[in-house]
């Protein structure tokens, strides 16, 4: 009896430890779910506010962006893509310890961003993971929004016999940041190669600036924005894009003899208004282009515009009102107020740039002269008055619209008001050169006798003032 008694409270006394430790190791594991929980709302957070180069991201490095919201903390602001490499490492070694970083440490947030399809440039091992990760709601999701790029991933060797080794003949674009040659591949089709050089810029920096054109350019898709073919990081950073005969929209207006009759500049017009629709609303990311300027608009065979060169893009998140960048980059003569003086960016700042580039289809001028004077400036007291016949091109002769005149020019007065706040967004930009929602006749709006450009507090003066002391900035 003894003996089962004793047994009996061994039995009791290992249940109660076995209890005691079940209780335990309970506390342990809703403790570790917790934390779980607990990282991936953070991971979630995170890459529901990262940018498109959040793509290719890593946790900050001990580097940060350039570009911060005035609304959002130093932990939303976008990292640099790697941090610097020790010495000086070939291309492949670079990448390769790019690719080790992203494997590492944004496995969570490349599986975050499902509609960014990077499968082209990442590992085998890395893109098997991805797939896994993918779950069916979120495919049914990509094929709705974007269909996956095609993009060819092209070797160096196809790139220097598409352009005869990157002849200067085939140079058909250079700019601060890129040149852009004339190319045949070798199945007859013809390309533009856009070669990034960016001098000022180094390694790491100009890779955070490819990945993020790309990223930027994975979510368009619009007959008004540029194709994107493929592109190739061997010996350098290339994008191969879709060749159009007449090239872009300001060597036609303001680098040929021939006249632009007046049908194909408002077809221009109301092109490039809907290719900026698209990015700032129907876009399935916010996207901010920049650098709108007659340069970077290309034109099809039948003249229908595409916005190109996204370069200079920004991704701004749905909540954010704005973004402030530094440093400022743009293009002097199409940069709004409080871009170029305070580094302001949101949609009104493609909207002014959009009024600058209406002038030049209306007038035949640059954006500014040989003399330094903005067409801005020189175009103020025409488009107060309405005055038709000296605003025009004189190259039209009376070879057009009045009323298309009369839209144009009362579209571009809204567009380049100083207050980004009055300024039209793109849809109402779209309805104005529609002529929805607006009389045939439109009569300028004014303050008091003054244009709806300038109000009593800043006039065109202070607007100069503004333009020189850019322009200062420029170039020290």
């Amino acid at each position: 009896m003894n003996f089962v008694g004793r047994r009996d409270a061994a039995d009791v006394q290992e249940n109660g430890e076995n209890k005691k430790q079940h209780e335990v190791k309970k506390e342990q594991d809703e403790k570790k779910e917790e934390d779980i929980n607990n990282s991936n709302n953070k991971d979630d957070q995170y890459s529901s506010s990262s940018s498109p180069r959040g793509v290719l991201e890593t946790p900050p490095l001990g580097s940060s962006d350039s570009d911060n919201s005035s609304i959002s903390s130093s932990d939303d602001r976008s990292s640099n893509f790697a941090s610097s490499p020790s010495g000086e490492l070939s291309q492949g070694v670079y990448w390769k310890n790019i690719f080790d970083q992203i494997k590492r440490r944004s496995m969570r947030r490349l599986s975050s961003i499902p509609l960014l399809r990077y499968e082209m440039i990442l590992p085998k091992n890395i893109r098997r993971i991805l797939s896994k990760n993918r779950s069916a709601e979120e495919e049914a999701n990509d094929s709705d929004d974007i269909p996956k790029p095609s993009w060819r991933n092209f070797s160096y060797g196809e790139l220097v016999e598409a352009t005869d080794n990157f002849s200067p003949d085939k140079l058909i674009g250079q700019g601060g940041h890129a040149d852009v040659y004339k190319g045949r591949l070798s199945d007859g089709q013809v390309v533009a190669v856009k070669k990034i050089t960016k001098q000022e810029k180094n390694d790491e920096d100009k890779v955070d600036d490819f990945l993020s054109e790309l990223g930027i350019i994975a979510h368009i898709n619009h007959p008004n924005a540029a194709k994107l073919i493929g592109y190739s990081s061997d010996g350098g950073l290339y994008l191969v894009l879709q060749y159009l005969h007449h090239g872009s929209l300001g060597s036609l207006i303001h680098g040929s003899e021939e006249r632009l009759d007046w049908d194909i500049r408002y077809k221009v017009a109301a092109g490039i208004a809907e290719g900026l629709l698209y990015l700032h609303c129907e876009c399935p990311k916010r996207i901010i282009h920049r650098d709108i300027t007659a340069s970077n608009i290309l034109l099809t065979e039948d003249y229908e515009p595409q916005i190109s060169d996204f370069g200079l893009a920004k991704w701004l998140p749905e909540k954010w009102v704005h973004h402030v960048v530094s440093p400022i980059e743009g293009t002097f003569g199409y940069m709004a107020r409080e871009y170029f003086m305070h580094g302001i960016v949101n949609e009104k700042t493609d909207v002014f740039a959009f009024g600058v580039l209406l002038l030049e289809l209306i007038t035949g001028r640059r954006a500014v002269d040989s003399y330094r004077k903005s067409l801005v400036l020189w175009a103020k007291p025409l488009l107060q008055k309405n005055n038709i016949k000296e605003i025009a091109d004189p190259r039209l002769g009376d070879d057009y619209d009045v009323v298309e005149m009369k839209r144009a020019m009362f579209t571009a007065l809204c567009c380049l008001h100083h207050l980004p706040d009055i300024r039209p967004n793109m849809k109402k930009v779209v309805q104005l050169l529609r002529g929805e929602n607006a009389p045939v006749e439109m009569k300028q709006k004014s303050m008091g006798g003054r244009a709806l450009m300038f109000s009593d507090e800043y006039t065109s003066t202070h607007y100069l003032q503004d333009l020189n002391r850019h322009m200062e900035l420029v170039m020290e």
